[in-house]
């Protein structure tokens, strides 16, 4: 499989990852090729750090793994929605997501406004 179209317009792409049973969004990570090379061959995820400028595989150090389930692109091709059974918690912190702090820049979920 020629992986190189999602690559096109950067060497890094977001991918979304989703929790299979929850729908809970779970963190936004980047990969390149190689990363998404190993995680279709592994069935695990792997992404690539920016701040250390390397592969990581995800559970690798913390024994919290994803495995993956589904991998889809975006209608552009450039962001990839991975749905993957989560083992354990995915954020550093101990959270489950890394999404954990809601509203904390706006929440109008409850709101009761009306549009203009």
């Amino acid at each position: 499989m020629d992986l190189s179209i999602y690559f096109k317009k950067a060497d890094l792409i977001p991918a979304i990852v989703q929790d299979v049973q929850s729908d809970e969004v779970l963190m936004l990570a980047y990969m390149n090729e190689e990363s998404l090379k190993q995680t279709l061959d592994s069935g695990y995820t792997w992404f690539y750090s920016r701040s250390r400028g390397e592969l990581w595989n995800k559970g690798a150090a913390s024994g919290h793994y994803q495995k993956v389930l589904s991998v889809t692109p975006d209608c552009d091709d450039d962001t990839l929605l991975i749905r993957v059974e989560q083992i354990g918690v995915a954020c550093h912190t101990g959270e489950k997501s890394c999404f954990f702090r809601k509203g904390e820049l706006l929440n109008n979920e409850s709101s009761t406004k009306q549009p203009l």
